[in-house]
């Protein structure tokens, strides 16, 4: 339930803030804000919140959790009104909507501790900026809450929800509620209607908690009750989020691991390839050209078995093809292993994270927890530039621009590792990362060759040479752009762009 018209009026009656310095502005999440103000003697963080069915306004003592990224609304405010003198503070009639009126000293930010010396000398020095005038509109109605904060002609210079259809857009004169005096049987049968609440058990139920405390005060009733309450209410509909996040990663991290280790299994069994491949061969002579498989005995177990061959193909390239597989899985169960240890590792590091967001009990909190869960891989904040691939356990880096390519060289890469660029065309620095006791597979040079071409000016060619050496090979050029270096040791390879290679490769980007 959101305040009614009458608890708003025993709020700001109880606030007091005519006189007081807008100090700071605090924007936790997307449906609350928070204004820090001063004057001697009186502190205060007031607190408001738009959320539907519990708009309100009130002093808090709970800190406001601050949000990891500035939102627009709340540095809009802070840019206009930090510093600025609270004139007045009233609702306007008994229609929910508070106004503020504030004033803010041209072109200097006045101190609190100091305010009247410091603005009368601001005055007497600076006679060309004018003081501004502002006035902060916040409308608690369920479901249609917002905060404007408008100039001294009531043009909206932004709100907290932009909503153009209803008209709540910058440039736009607010809409308000016509202003009319209400008589006292009038008043008298709003307050009837709407009548302040006591919230007796709750003062009771707090006393017991902390014997020492003060009799509460309405602002103090309001902030424990939505704290308490609401904000429980608020801290399910969060952790239902959080468990419908937490099982579809579960069970997409899970199927994904349950593929690999069903491909160890088959790898684990790569021998049967090369078994298969010496019965092609012992047994070529049968081969009559038409069948699609060989029927043989086999000399391991005396069993007779079929094996599948293209009767296209000799005996020889049969059983090259299954050298070939026997090879290749017997190489990638390596790679395969590192894949799976990986997908355990992600796996365990989702089961904490779950863990750490249902122990949360700040709703403010885990909703900036659950907002950063659900952040695009795009938005994250990495810790180099570039981009990142991962192919069989191997990171390769790719640096775009000159920039990226230097950044990449002075902080990211370290001497091992390898570093490929095509020749005589601009483009970026490909890296493959170091894995200590292993040599880059062709295959993994391959790849990291094609994005090399994939991003230079030679793509339009579609093929290039480029050369390749390890990162302490490299040699920074004086006097030359930034990132250009030097190399030497370097080998040369020539690779035509595989359109189907890149785009797999694309598909697995970090």
């Amino acid at each position: 339930m959101s305040l009614n018209c009458n608890e708003i009026d025993k709020i700001i009656s109880e606030l007091n803030l005519e006189g007081s310095f807008i100090q700071e502005v605090v924007q936790p999440n997307f449906n609350s804000i928070a204004l820090y103000t001063y004057k001697p003697g009186s502190p205060k963080t007031i607190f408001i919140s738009l959320e539907a069915g519990a708009c309100r306004i009130c002093e808090t003592r709970r800190k406001i959790t601050k949000n990891e990224k500035p939102l627009r609304f709340n540095e809009m405010l802070k840019s206009k009104i930090k510093g600025a003198r609270i004139l007045s503070c009233a609702q306007i009639g008994k229609d929910r909507i508070i106004r503020i009126e504030l004033e803010k000293a041209g072109a200097i930010y006045v101190m609190p501790q100091a305010q009247e010396h410091a603005a009368k000398k601001a005055k007497s020095m600076q006679t060309d900026d004018e003081d501004e005038f502002f006035f902060l509109y916040i409308r608690l109605w369920s479901n249609a809450g917002n905060i404007f904060l408008c100039d001294k002609n009531n043009l909206i210079l932004d709100s907290f929800y932009r909503r153009p259809a209803k008209g709540e857009k910058t440039g736009e004169e607010l809409s308000l509620p016509e202003e009319k005096s209400l008589s006292e049987s009038e008043n008298a049968a709003i307050t009837e209607k709407f009548p302040v609440r006591d919230f007796s058990e709750l003062a009771e139920s707090y006393a017991l908690s902390h014997p020492d405390y003060p009799e509460l005060t309405f602002n103090q009733k309001v902030d424990f009750f939505y704290s308490e309450n609401a904000a429980q209410t608020s801290l399910e509909s969060l952790l239902e989020q959080a468990e419908k996040w937490y099982e579809s990663h579960r069970s997409r991290q899970s199927a994904a691991l349950d593929r690999l280790k069903e491909k160890r299994e088959t790898f684990l069994n790569a021998a049967q390839y090369k078994h298969q491949g010496d019965l092609i061969l012992a047994y070529g002579y049968a081969l009559d050209g038409s069948s699609n498989f060989l029927e043989c005995e086999d000399f391991d177990t005396g069993k007779k078995i079929s094996i599948k061959i293209d009767p296209k193909k000799s005996a020889q390239e049969n059983a090259a093809n299954y050298y070939e597989t026997y090879k290749k899985q017997t190489s990638g169960l390596e790679n395969l292993e590192y894949d799976i240890e990986s997908a355990e590792k992600a796996l365990a590091d989702l089961e904490a994270q779950y863990a750490k967001i249902i122990a949360e009990k700040n709703p403010i909190k885990l909703e900036q927890i659950l907002r950063k869960t659900q952040k695009p891989k795009q938005q994250e904040k990495k810790s180099h530039p570039g981009l990142d691939f991962l192919l069989d356990g191997w990171q390769i880096i790719v640096g775009r621009d000159a920039s990226e390519n230097d950044e990449l060289l002075r902080h990211t890469v370290k001497g091992a590792d390898m570093w490929l660029h095509v020749r005589d065309y601009h483009g970026g620095y490909v890296f493959i990362k170091n894995r200590p006791g292993k040599t880059v597979p062709l295959e993994i040079l391959l790849a990291a060759g094609n994005l090399a071409v994939y991003f230079s000016k030679a793509r339009k060619n579609g093929k290039a040479d480029l050369y390749y050496t390890q990162v302490k090979h490299l040699r920074r050029a004086k006097n030359a752009p930034k990132g250009t270096v030097l190399p030497t040791n370097e080998k040369n390879l020539f690779i035509k762009l595989d359109e189907a290679k890149i785009r797999e490769i694309l598909t697995r980007i970090e």
